[in-house]
């Protein structure tokens, strides 16, 4: 299993992200390939060699064309774009022919990140209107470093103590202390590190990307280290290099990942089953790990539904405010829970109705578990309107998934 742990020696921001993982190997032109369809204004994403306290990197630029203009993610604002809603960025994702996990990955950045605003300026999510967050670069930078991450096979992130800054910055309304409000509110329950420099060095647009990313606490046992990408951010500091380092690591076969997770629960019995219906969809799109109900018999007799939720203790907050906004809970149990994870990974196969992404487990070196993903399933049948277990079963046949054999009646 694959796992990426981010080190911020001098902070972090949306292009320093994406440069590490340039710098770990990404292909760049790829990815420029890939965000064409976001049917954004003309541009151009640059990858140039940087060095700074005797080490060397990769440095993110994106160039407008259609403005004649060079953008990247450096703690500024533009003036020369009036921003888009956190509903336009979502269309333009849900629209765009990227694949199903970064579609979902970056819009769960993108929703962290309204999640806060709203929270700032006291507006709905979906009216979130970002200023230098909805500008091409900054969009650039979250999708492009979403689809660098699927691109490298990443499972895991660990994210080190980040440094914040010190002092003030400006953004679109006005000068506040840093971190930044948004910043604020992202990092809430996440450690910090002592930092030495003036200015802003983690962005809200770094802290969405690294918060949602998170995933494990620590590095497993047994871990080894395959290679490290050096991301270097705009900014001259005075007493450290501008560095986001990104150690792309590999788990032993015989050492099984474990993770830290939280485990949420209410009981409900005064709320409909369409609206818990509803909930759990919410719950998923915001970055549950997973949601699921149990019946159960309450108090004075009555039928009830217990619903428990499993997520990641960056995602806490916004899934404790969606389950008491979306059901009639007074109160919502929580408590850690450590789990065991089969070390995973992907492989492409092709079947009569085209090419599906199949999930394999493995555990102690060998393969056990093997899964069609099934929003490929789906995009497979409708486009060649057949059922859906039809695709479902020839991506099994084909990867070598094993089925019990049927009892003759």
């Amino acid at each position: 299993m694959k796992i990426l742990q981010f080190q911020g020696v001098g902070g972090a921001s949306g292009d320093m992200i994406l440069a590490a993982l340039v710098d770990l190997g990404v292909d760049i032109k790829k990815i420029q390939r890939q965000l064409a369809g976001l049917h954004l204004e003309p541009f151009k994403i640059l990858a140039r060699s940087c060095g700074s306290h005797g080490l060397h990197g990769t440095q993110i630029e994106v160039k407008l064309s259609a403005v004649g203009h060079q953008h990247s993610a450096k703690h500024e604002q533009h003036p020369h774009h009036h921003g888009r809603s956190f509903r336009d960025i979502r269309r333009l994702i849900e629209h765009s022919r990227l694949p199903a996990p970064v579609r979902a990955r970056s819009i769960q950045v993108f929703r962290r990140l309204a999640e806060a605003e709203a929270k700032m300026h006291a507006v709905a999510v979906d009216d979130v209107h970002f200023h230098e967050i909805g500008a091409v670069d900054s969009i650039v930078d979250i999708v492009g470093a979403c689809q660098a991450l699927q691109d490298l096979g990443v499972e895991q992130v660990i994210v080190d103590p980040l440094p914040t800054g010190s002092g003030t910055v400006r953004c679109a309304h006005g000068v506040y202390p840093v971190p930044a409000p948004a910043t604020a509110e992202l990092l809430r329950g996440f450690p910090l590190a002592p930092s030495d420099e003036a200015g802003e060095l983690l962005t809200p647009t770094g802290a969405a990307l690294l918060v949602t990313w998170r995933s494990l606490e620590g590095v497993p046992a047994g871990s080894r280290i395959i290679q490290a990408g050096h991301g270097f951010g705009h900014r001259t500091l005075e007493h450290r290099p501008n560095l986001l380092r990104a150690v792309l690591l590999e788990t032993a076969a015989a050492a099984p990942a474990t993770d830290v997770c939280h485990v949420l629960e209410c009981n409900l019995d005064d709320t409909t089953p369409e609206l818990i219906g509803a909930l759990t969809v919410q719950l998923l799109a915001a970055g549950a790990l997973d949601v699921f109900t149990a019946a159960i018999q309450m108090k004075k007799q009555r039928p009830g539904v217990l619903l428990s939720v499993l997520c990641h203790a960056a995602e806490k907050p916004a899934l404790l405010d969606l389950i008491f906004r979306g059901s009639t809970t007074f109160g919502v149990r929580e408590h850690a829970v450590q789990r065991t994870i089969l070390a995973r990974r992907f492989q492409k196969t092709e079947t009569p109705f085209g090419a599906v992404r199949v999930k394999i487990g493995s555990w102690q070196g060998r393969d056990i578990t093997h899964a069609p993903e099934m929003d490929d399933c789906l995009a497979c049948a409708a486009k060649r309107k057949v059922p859906v277990r039809a695709v479902y079963e020839a991506a099994g046949r084909t990867a070598g998934v094993r089925r019990p054999k049927r009892k003759s009646t």
